[in-house]
Parts: C-alpha cells; structure tokens; sequence
C-alpha cells in the first residue's frame, strides 16, 4: 500500500509544472467586433507564448476580418494608424513596424490562426495591450497582457 502510494504521489509531482505553466491561450473573435476576454496572463516561466485566434463569427475577413496584434500600451493607437494605411494585404499591420511584438495574420468567420512569440520580449512593469488593427476595430476590441510569476 506505501509503495502504491508513493508511485502516486511521484507521479502527481511529475503532472504539476504542466497544470501550473500554461503557455497558451485561446482568444475568440465575433462579428459583433468583441473579444471574449479583455486580459491575458503570461507567465514569466514560460520560454514562448501562444496565443490561438478563432473567429466564431461568419462574416467574411473583407467585411469582419480580426487578427491579435501585440504592442506597448503607449504605442497601440500610432501602431493602429499605421497598420489601417497597410491595408488588407498586409494584415493592417504597417511592414517591419518593430513596435509589433506579436500579431497574426488576419482572418474571417470561421477560420482559425495563431502566433507565437517569445516571452523575454515583454518586460516586467510595462504595461502591453493587445488589439484587432482591421480598421475601426482597435476601439472595442482591445485588452491587457501582463508578465506574471
């Protein structure tokens, strides 16, 4: 029975960096132009960071397209004006714009996409803010990223 009970208890400890180190998250888009959530954690422990993009909606990525773009809080709004000039074809996100610390590509209802991106780009104490940059989206659809322990 202690031997049962040890091979458990061993085990248990092997399954816990996986429950406590997510290193992912799903965010979904719809054509109401919302996110379901307005904050991402990321922990410090992680080497990279992925964030899954679905967009639950059925309008096509012309009319209703979002992608997750990844900034400074302080840049988000130049980084949207740029990226609004860059048109459809470049995902709304200006080329070589290096304020971008991460973003997917752009997408319509229905479809799926994801970026990952390494965690030692984001410093402790600042503050991030992710975004769709289709035109006229960055208003509504926008939230927090922190670094966390």
């Amino acid at each position: 029975m202690i031997r049962h009970t040890a091979v458990a208890v061993f085990l248990g400890l092997l399954s816990l960096p996986a429950m406590a180190d997510d290193c992912s998250v799903t965010v979904e888009a719809d054509d109401q132009m919302q996110f379901d959530t307005d904050a991402i954690e990321v922990s410090q422990s992680c080497d990279e960071f992925t964030v899954n993009l679905e967009h639950t909606g059925t309008m096509p990525v012309e009319s209703m397209g979002h992608n997750w773009v990844l900034t400074r809080e302080d840049d988000m709004s130049d980084v949207a004006g740029a990226g609004a000039g860059a048109g459809v074809d470049n995902d709304y996100i200006e080329p070589g714009d290096d304020r971008v610390i991460a973003h997917t590509e752009l997408i319509g209802g229905g479809e799926t996409t994801s970026v990952s991106f390494a965690v030692d780009q984001l410093e402790e104490g600042e503050d991030y803010t992710f975004f769709c940059s289709f035109p006229g989206h960055s208003g509504p659809m926008q939230g927090s990223v922190s670094l966390v322990d």
